[in-house]
C-alpha cells in the first residue's frame, strides 16, 4: 500500500512517514519544501511540489497507486495569518479543495487530516472535548475549520472517509534522533527555551506572568510528535476498516506552564534559561488542555511519551545534534 504524506518533509509529517513506514506501508511524500527539510523526507519518495497542481497529483496518485492520503500541507503561523489570510485560505482551503477533488477523481477513499484546537478559539471549558464551540480567533484555525466542514459534506455526497485530527502543543522529537524540529522561524516554547540556554537563540520572552494559574503564565498540552504520528496510523487504519468520519481531540489531557517547561529544560539541560517577562499576547488564553477520551476509545490510542520530562529530553537530544538541511 502507497500511503500519499502531503507536506510530509516537515515536523509531524516527516515523523509520521518513518511510522508509516515502520509499519510496513510506502510513504510517497509530497512536499512544496517552502517549511519542510528535504533531509527530513528520508522514509519512502519525495515529490517537490504543490497540492493545488492537480496534474502533478493526478501523476503521484497513478504512478504510485496510492490508496489513502494523509494530510498535514499548512501554513501554520497564527500571527502572520492575521495579516496575510489571502495566504492562509488559499493554501490550506483552495489547496485542499483540489487534492479532495482528485481524490475523489481517482476513487482514493480515506484521508487523515491534520487539523488543531485553533479551530475552536477561546476556551470555555477546560479541558476541551471535541464538542467544545468551534469559533476561530485567527485565518489559521477558521482555515482548518474550513477544511473539516468541507469533509463533513464530501464524505455525505462521495465515496470519501475522513478521520479530522484535533493536535494541541505538538513537541519532542524522534525518539531515536533521527528528525526533530526545526522551523524558521521557530515560535514554539520548547525549541525557544533549549535554544536560549544553548546560547543559541536570544533570550526566552514569557508572554505574560499575570495569567489566573498557578504560577501566573499560560498552560498548554504538550504531546509528543512521535505519538501523533502513531495516532494517524490507528486513525487510517480505523477508516479502512468502515468507519465513515472521525473527529478526535489529541493531547495528554495534562497541561503545563511556561515556568514548569522552562524547569524542565533547565534540569534536562543542566543550564540555566535566559528569559524576560513581557506582556501578554492577544488572543493567548489562560489554559489549553485536549480532552483525548474519545481517541483512546475510537483508537485504542494513548501517548507513550506523555511526561514533559521525556518530551524535552528528546528534543534537546535532537536540538544538541548537529545536522544539515
Amino acid at each position: 500500500m502507497s500511503i500519499l504524506i502531503v507536506g510530509g518533509a516537515g515536523y509531524i509529517g516527516s515523523h509520521t512517514a518513518k511510522a508509516v513506514a515502520r509499519a510496513g506501508l510506502e510513504p510517497v511524500i509530497l512536499d512544496n519544501l517552502v517549511y519542510g527539510h528535504r533531509s527530513a523526507a528520508r522514509w519512502g519518495t519525495l515529490v517537490e511540489g504543490d497540492i493545488g497542481d492537480r496534474a502533478l497529483v493526478d501523476r503521484i496518485f497513478r504512478e504510485h497507486g496510492v490508496t489513502a492520503v494523509i494530510h498535514f500541507a499548512a501554513y501554520a503561523y497564527v500571527g502572520e495569518s492575521v495579516q496575510h489570510p489571502r495566504k492562509y485560505f488559499h493554501n490550506n482551503v483552495v489547496g485542499t479543495l483540489a487534492l479532495l477533488d482528485a481524490m475523489v477523481d481517482h476513487g482514493i477513499r480515506d484521508i487523515v487530516f491534520s487539523s488543531t484546537c485553533a479551530t475552536y478559539g477561546e476556551p470555555v471549558t477546560v479541558p476541551m472535548t471535541e464538542d467544545h464551540p468551534q469559533k476561530p480567533i485567527n485565518p489559521y484555525g477558521e482555515s482548518k475549520l474550513a477544511v473539516e466542514r468541507i469533509l463533513h459534506w464530501y464524505q455525505g455526497a462521495y465515496p470519501l472517509r475522513y478521520a479530522a485530527l484535533r493536535y494541541f502543543n505538538a513537541a519532542g522529537a524522534d525518539p531515536e534522533g533521527e528528525i526533530g524540529e526545526d522551523h524558521d522561524p521557530e515560535t514554539h516554547l520548547i525549541p525557544l527555551a533549549i535554544g536560549a540556554a544553548l546560547g543559541r537563540a536570544p533570550e526566552l520572552k514569557i508572554f505574560g506572568t499575570d495569567y489566573p494559574t498557578a504560577d501566573g503564565t499560560a498552560i498548554r498540552d504538550y504531546i509528543h510528535v512521535a505519538d501523533l504520528a502513531e495516532a494517524h496510523l490507528l486513525a487510517l487504519g480505523r477508516l479502512e476498516k468502515g468507519d465513515k468520519a472521525l473527529t478526535l481531540n489529541l493531547g495528554t489531557g495534562k497541561g503545563h506552564s511556561v515556568r514548569e517547561v522552562i524547569a524542565s529544560v533547565e534540569k534536562i539541560s543542566g543550564r540555566r534559561v535566559p528569559r524576560v517577562a513581557v506582556g501578554r499576547r492577544a488572543g493567548d488564553p489562560p489554559a489549553l488542555v485536549a480532552d483525548a477520551s474519545r481517541a483512546a476509545q475510537s483508537l485504542g490510542w494513548r501517548p507513550k511519551y506523555a511526561e514533559l520530562d521525556t518530551i524535552v529530553e528528546h528534543a534537546f537530544r535532537w536540538q544538541n545534534k548537529p545536522r544539515s538541511e
